[in-house]
């Protein structure tokens, strides 16, 4: 069953999915697999798994100036998707970004995950380079995630990114996109931000997962205000436990959402990265069983750094 089915039909109640990442380069794949055993036992309804084309670093050179060259630090999307679904038999559905990668690079993702049977993705521009002042597209590439959705929406119809006739097309993707109810750091203001998912869904995503958030009150207005505007699709909302110290400071200002105020006097009164993590599941649940007494039976984790807190806050769930 697809994605897209498995989010709108509900034929499972209460559903759960989760966002890994692939291994570093050259660490191989048993800590991911350990991992995802953990999760699986939970009967996920899809598992989706992130993409990262190549980055800038700086490597210090003997001279001690520093030399500025791009590499690929978790190659392996459409390689681990497949392995995933082929070892677990559940739903995955890799990230397809414009990121790094120009259209034809976009289409040959494509090719291969038609090659494989994997049929449903989720669209996004990605994260801007993080020395830069705003996003930047690769040459030969998309500067909008409403481009890629064209170029899917093209192969979908049977024709490669130049026109040319696909001789025998495959099954279709379907896809979702992303969506913040916090705002896109890059959007102006939460009206034009709105707009810009309301075109995503005109043309053609099927469903939106949010970016995190710890304020479910933000998650239900932002909701309100895109049905007010039209836009029909399903929003799934994407919660990530705390899970260290440090993260009083660093998700807001990596994931430009804000920290409810109890939240953050808890956390001050933490005094090790244990009673964080504790504090992080204890928020969640309560955070996710508010979630269901609004109706919201789907809600999708993001697991990085926090997987043994995400099975825990599952296992309160059950």
């Amino acid at each position: 069953m697809s994605v897209t089915k498995i989010i709108s039909e509900h034929t499972r109640g209460r559903q759960y999915s989760f966002e890994i990442l692939p291994p570093l380069k050259g660490t191989g794949t048993e800590k991911l697999f350990a991992d995802i055993d953990k999760l699986a036992a939970f009967n996920p309804a899809f598992i989706n798994i992130t993409t990262h084309h190549t980055e800038y670093v700086y490597r210090e050179l003997p001279n001690g100036q520093y030399e500025r060259f791009r590499v690929r630090r978790r190659p392996g999307t459409i390689a681990i998707a497949a392995a995933i679904q082929q070892r677990y038999h559940i739903p995955v559905q890799p990230h397809i970004i414009c990121s790094g990668a120009t259209v034809e690079d976009i289409e040959y993702e494509l090719l291969d995950l038609q090659f494989l049977g994997i049929h449903d993705l989720l669209l996004l521009r990605g994260d801007k380079v993080k020395e830069d002042t705003h996003f930047t597209p690769t040459p030969g590439g998309h500067a909008h995630t409403t481009d890629l959705i064209r170029q899917v929406q093209r192969f979908n119809q049977g024709f490669f990114a130049d026109g040319t006739p696909i001789k025998h097309p495959g099954h279709p993707f379907e896809f979702g996109v992303a969506c913040y109810p916090e705002k896109h750091e890059e959007a102006p203001n939460m009206e034009m931000d709105l707009q810009y998912l309301k075109q995503k869904q005109d043309l053609g995503a099927q469903y939106a997962v949010t970016q995190l958030f710890f304020d479910n009150q933000k998650y239900f207005d932002f909701v309100s205000r895109a049905r007010k505007v039209g836009i029909t699709i399903p929003i799934i909302p994407g919660i990530k436990p705390m899970s260290k110290l440090s993260q009083l400071t660093i998700v807001p200002k990596t994931f430009h959402c804000d920290i409810p105020e109890p939240l953050a006097h808890e956390i001050v009164n933490c005094h090790t990265d244990e009673d964080a993590r504790q504090l992080g599941i204890e928020w969640t649940t309560e955070q996710c069983r508010d979630l269901y007494a609004h109706g919201i039976n789907d809600i999708h984790f993001y697991t990085v750094s926090a997987v043994d807190s995400v099975v825990e806050i599952t296992r309160r769930l059950l």
